[in-house]
């Protein structure tokens, strides 16, 4: 049966590969290369076949702006089964952006630097794969130099993200209460997505208003972080974006190392390092929630709402053992049950978890696979244990879909999977957690 899986998810990341170099996530849904998918999709090509996964990064990092960043984006072809495309983005409005690559002008959580780990850690050829990385790593280095540089306006050690689109949950609850504050016009625009996948599962039209209200501020600003700083009305320190930070601060340090002669670049991020863990348990660990929540630095406040990136801190070993016990009795409270699949991307309890919207909800395999290792890090083998065995369960029984329905019983005529069928990274980590 493992064997049967194994090769039925190898078959899906082999039918979305691209000439080009790189993975789609999902056919006609999504028809170009994401940044965190990418990532994601090379962890499980490495453990079968490491030139495409070398490809997936290298394809990415080549689209990187001269600034450092990495856009979430890279249209490295033309198609209409996707709005907003490169034209809306124009991210030649920056003076630094790719020359080379049409690119939106945003981001995504910077995984790039613990997928270079773990591409090390899961290589059999582990002289040809330290070579890569010695190639790539210091455009890595430079991405987070960027975020720590321009996306720190008060130089604490934790960025911000101006777009949800830029949390990679993109529809999440957390933004609702922003969108109440604000006036954003009605657009004219085709959606794509919704051709593809049933209306109700997405975004509204109106989130989309909104979306592209904060894309044409930033337009307006030449995609200039320290203007989008003044005038975005979305400005937010989020707990996975910046837990992915600093896990991917901690295999930088972790490769440099192994590298050998990189003691400027080592410094460099170990004091970031420091800097940022203390920042964020002082600021984003809410004592009594016993979660990591999320802070909105547009209007000083934080944002208490538990979500599936408000466990993502364990993976980057941020809490003490009391936060992550805490985060555990959290997770088992809330996200388990008797009624729950481990673990919905929005807390199950609150009136605003819907299990069949997109990030409202439903179990992402991206986000268990952090949860997973997470657990694992901090001692708790049994739960860690569940959510393996759930996310392959899920799999196994529904196929490889974008995201899942988290709870054990459904309504009559409610389906169990959703989003886009064939799901890249769906199948790469299940991969990974085969491998296990």
């Amino acid at each position: 049966m493992k064997e049967t899986l194994l090769e039925r998810a190898k078959q899906v990341l082999d039918a979305n590969y691209q000439e080009g170099g790189f993975t789609i996530p999902s056919k006609g849904l999504y028809p170009f290369q994401w940044k965190w998918d990418s990532g994601f999709i090379a962890i499980g090509l490495a453990h079968y076949n490491t030139t495409k996964a070398k490809q997936e990064i290298a394809t990415l990092l080549d689209a990187q702006w001269e600034n450092g960043f990495v856009p979430h984006i890279v249209f490295h072809n033309e198609s209409d089964t996707y709005f907003p495309g490169a034209d809306f983005h124009q991210s030649h409005l920056h003076p630094l952006s790719s020359k080379k690559y049409k690119t939106t002008g945003m981001t995504q959580p910077p995984v790039l630097g613990f997928v270079l780990e773990e591409m090390m850690r899961i290589s059999k050829d582990d002289s040809d794969m330290l070579s890569f990385i010695t190639v790539h790593i210091d455009k890595v280095f430079d991405n987070h130099v960027y975020f720590y540089k321009n996306r720190d306006p008060h130089q604490e050690g934790l960025v911000y993200i101006y777009h949800n689109w830029e949390s990679g949950t993109d529809n999440s609850p957390v933004w609702d209460e922003i969108w109440e504050g604000i006036d954003a016009p009605e657009y004219t625009f085709e959606r794509r997505d919704t051709t593809h996948v049933d209306p109700s599962q997405r975004p509204s039209n109106r989130e989309y208003n909104h979306y592209l209200h904060i894309i044409e501020i930033a337009k307006s600003h030449q995609y200039n972080d320290q203007k989008i700083a003044v005038h975005s009305p979305l400005l937010i320190q989020d707990p996975l974006f910046n837990a992915m930070l600093i896990k991917s601060n901690e295999s930088l340090i972790a490769l440099y190392e192994r590298i050998g002669n990189n003691e400027e670049k080592i410094a460099y991020l170990k004091k970031c390092q420091a800097k940022s863990i203390a920042r964020f348990n002082e600021k984003l660990f809410d004592e009594t929630l016993g979660a990591y929540i999320y802070y909105d630095l547009r209007n000083d406040q934080p944002m208490p709402y538990i979500t599936s990136s408000s466990f993502a801190p364990l993976f980057a070993g941020i809490p003490n053992e009391d936060q992550a016990k805490q985060l555990l009795n959290v997770l088992l409270q809330k996200f388990r049950g008797e009624e729950q699949y481990l673990c919905a991307s929005f807390d199950p309890t609150s009136t605003l978890y819907n299990p069949k919207k997109y990030w409202r909800g439903p179990i992402w395999m991206n986000l268990n696979w952090i949860l997973y290792k997470g657990l694992k890090r901090y001692g708790f083998k049994e739960t860690a244990n569940t959510v393996k065995m759930d996310s392959i369960s899920l799999i196994e029984t529904y196929g490889f879909y974008e995201y899942f329905d988290a709870r054990k019983e459904l309504p009559s005529g409610d389906s169990r999977a959703y989003g886009g069928n064939n799901f890249s990274w769906s199948a790469a980590l299940l991969i990974d957690l085969l491998h296990e």
